[in-house]
């Protein structure tokens, strides 16, 4: 016990920079957990608001309605299919339109937190759809693959909200330059203005700055090719003006 005293008598002075490495720890553990804390905050709002948009509004005095029971089971699923169905096509909207990608890259990049959040979410909806409104299914069944599509359109929401709010913030000075000289070259490649050639070099050339900064699906690149092989939309030909009139007979 003496030793300690001496050790602590020598080396008193220890306890300053302890101290302060401990409130600092403190104080990130505090900032780490009330960021999890606002993102979790902010995902339950969100599935609020979406529940209650999807509820029946509650009769009134001046507007009174029966009060009906729950739909059946079919019904219900229906109306969760074009859930699902919508934000798939929302989705889709993003995973086929190259343009789309180049203004808002985050939405197919796997490694933003929110995008990987939607695609566990859609994986998870997809794998508990039922086969058909008429499948069998337990109530149990129905609601959790009722939480699986509200988990899956609150999802999108959110990493749609943060593309569009980060857009291209995260690449360098030097490949948004080359996300805006894509940007360019794609509209080239679809103008029913350009040359044939000139649309299939600006398509070559797009893909080339694409290359390495964004992933574009196999299917975008498809409906791509087609509109950049579309045929050149007819032009009236305007009479020379050295042209000689038509003779009548």
């Amino acid at each position: 016990m003496d030793q300690f005293w001496i050790f602590a008598g020598n080396y008193w002075w220890l306890v300053f920079p302890l101290a302060a490495g401990v409130g600092g720890l403190v104080r990130r553990w505090d900032y780490l957990s009330g960021r999890r804390h606002r993102r979790r905050l902010e995902i339950l709002k969100a599935k609020a608001e979406l529940r209650a948009a999807s509820l029946p509004q509650v009769a009134t005095v001046s507007d009174p309605k029966p009060i009906t029971r729950p739909s059946p089971i079919p019904t219900q699923l229906e109306q969760l299919f074009a859930i699902h169905d919508r934000v798939t096509a929302r989705w889709l909207e993003y995973e086929l339109d190259v343009a789309k990608l180049i203004s808002y890259p985050a939405m197919s990049d796997g490694r933003q937190p929110l995008t990987a959040a939607f695609i566990r979410a859609r994986k998870v909806a997809d794998g508990l759809r039922p086969a058909s409104a008429e499948a069998q299914v337990t109530p149990e069944q129905l609601a959790e693959y009722r939480t699986a599509v509200t988990d899956y359109e609150v999802a999108f929401d959110l990493a749609e909200r943060d593309a569009k709010r980060v857009k291209d913030s995260g690449f360098t000075e030097l490949e948004r330059k080359r996300l805006d000289k894509a940007k360019q070259l794609l509209t080239i490649a679809v103008d029913d203005a350009a040359t044939p050639a000139e649309r299939q070099v600006a398509y070559k050339r797009v893909r080339d700055e694409l290359d390495g900064l964004i992933a574009v699906s196999d299917e975008a690149l498809v409906i791509l090719e087609e509109k950049v092989a579309l045929p050149l939309t007819a032009r009236p030909t305007s009479a020379r003006p050295d042209a000689a009139p038509p003779t009548h007979l």
